[in-house]
């Protein structure tokens, strides 16, 4: 008897402890009987807050779902443009569960699923936005349209229970080899542009040469000028002193003319001079009076 009332309690408490569940902060339970999510006389969907609840044991399971707010942050996708131009679209998704029943029903509670079926509503949403507007437009400035129609679009997804918050592009880049194109089309005209610039410069270092040069040959030219001028005048005055200075005494004058043209004469020993001994051009070297 003793032992029947042990097994008894052991048996009370089993029964007590799978009656009782806890919902944590920040989730959210539904009770599932006979396969179905249990519902209120209203026909709603029975939703448990976080705290401690019960059920009946045996009859009645619990699922747990996450009521926060999340984050689908997925790779980039491929979308066309009104011009048929591809861009490759960085975006995420701000969501959370609206409709806990639904979305268990549709998920099968699986976050995984449900961010798959959602990221194909949203970017069908997003593919039909940026198919209606051409790139410039795109990049300029309706970027907050796009998106809100994104968001308006991206309501539709109530059949799976979930409620779209926001959708932001990150980046909107265009496809590697398209990018590749245009880099390198940039890159032929900026070295068209250098070579372009390149041959003004030269072009004009020609012209900027040229003109110094011609200045520098007249400034020459004058400076030669002016000198042969002052030459010839210093010259002249020279001429002029050494007249009056030999006019005073000719015979000094042509003695010392006749020392210079020695000197002129016997400069190389190479020189042949062919003359008559009493020839008046060696009469200083007879006698400092040339008699």
């Amino acid at each position: 008897m003793k032992n029947f009332s042990i097994i008894t309690l052991v048996l009370l408490g089993l029964l007590s402890f799978s009656s009782l569940f806890v919902v944590k902060e920040g989730e959210r339970g539904i009770v599932i009987q006979f396969g179905k999510v249990k519902r209120d006389s209203a026909e709603q969907a029975v939703v448990y807050k976080p705290g401690l609840h019960f059920k009946l044991p045996f009859v009645e399971k619990v699922r747990v779902l996450d009521a926060r707010l999340q984050t689908l942050d997925d790779s980039a996708d491929r979308f066309v443009t009104a011009e048929k131009k591809d861009l490759i679209v960085d975006s995420f998704i701000k969501w959370r569960i609206s409709d806990f029943a639904t979305y268990y029903l549709s998920t099968g509670n699986l976050k995984s699923q449900a961010e798959q079926l959602l990221k194909q509503k949203v970017n069908n949403a997003l593919r039909t936005e940026f198919g209606t507007r051409t790139i410039k437009e795109i990049v300029s400035g309706e970027r907050e349209e796009l998106m809100q129609q994104a968001i308006e679009a991206a309501k539709s997804t109530s059949d799976l229970g979930i409620e779209v918050l926001d959708v932001r592009v990150k980046q909107i880049n265009l496809p590697l080899e398209v990018s590749k194109f245009i880099f390198e089309r940039m890159r032929t005209e900026r070295l068209k542009v250098a070579k372009k610039h390149r041959s003004e410069g030269k072009e004009r270092a020609e012209i900027l040469r040229a003109d110094i040069d011609a200045k520098i040959t007249v400034m020459l030219a004058e400076a030669e000028r002016e000198a042969q001028i002052l030459r010839g005048g210093g010259e002249a005055t020279a001429a002029q002193l050494y007249a009056k200075a030999f006019n005073k005494n000719p015979e000094f004058f042509a003695f010392v003319r006749s020392l210079e043209a020695y000197k002129n004469s016997f400069n190389s020993k190479n020189d042949i001079m062919i003359v008559e001994p009493d020839n008046d051009f060696f009469k200083y070297m007879k006698s400092t009076s040339g008699k």
